[in-house]
C-alpha cells in the first residue's frame, strides 16, 4: 500500500509535465492589448461593475485599489482567450492580495482570494 501511495504523486507530475511539454508545441501567437475590461462583484451587496483600465492605470472598487500591468490575447482571435497581469491590494495594506496572471476563461485557476470581493478578467481592449 506504501507503495502505491508513493506512485501516485509520481504519475500526476509525469502526466503534468507531459501536458505541459505538448501545450509548448501548441502555442499560439499572442498580442498585447491597450487595456482590459474587468468585472467586479461585492459579496454583500451583491452587485457586479464593469472597469476598464489601460496598461499601467489603477482604479478603486470599494476598498480595493486595482492595477493593470498588462493584458494580452490570441492574435487570430481578440475575442478569445484575454489574459491580464493585475495587482490588486486593499486600500490601507501594503502587501497585494492578489498579484499575477488572471484568465478571462478561467479566473478559478489564479482567483482573488478575498472574503468579500472578487474581480475577474472580461477581455482585452485593443483601442
Amino acid at each position: 500500500m506504501i507503495a502505491r501511495r508513493g506512485m501516485i504523486p509520481a504519475i500526476v507530475a509525469a502526466a503534468l509535465a507531459g501536458a505541459v511539454a505538448a501545450q509548448g508545441q501548441d502555442e499560439k501567437p499572442v498580442s498585447t492589448g491597450t487595456g482590459a475590461v474587468l468585472r467586479t462583484l461585492d459579496r454583500m451587496e451583491g452587485t457586479t461593475r464593469d472597469i476598464e483600465l489601460r496598461e499601467g492605470e489603477a482604479a478603486s472598487f470599494h476598498r480595493l485599489r486595482i492595477s493593470l500591468r498588462e493584458c494580452r490575447y490570441p492574435t487570430d482571435n481578440p475575442a478569445g482567450e484575454a489574459y491580464a497581469y493585475l495587482t490588486i491590494r486593499e486600500e490601507t495594506a501594503t502587501a497585494p492580495e492578489f498579484a499575477g496572471w488572471m484568465l478571462a476563461s478561467s479566473p478559478a485557476l489564479n482567483p482573488l482570494d478575498h472574503p468579500r470581493y472578487d474581480v475577474w478578467v472580461l477581455r482585452c481592449t485593443t483601442s
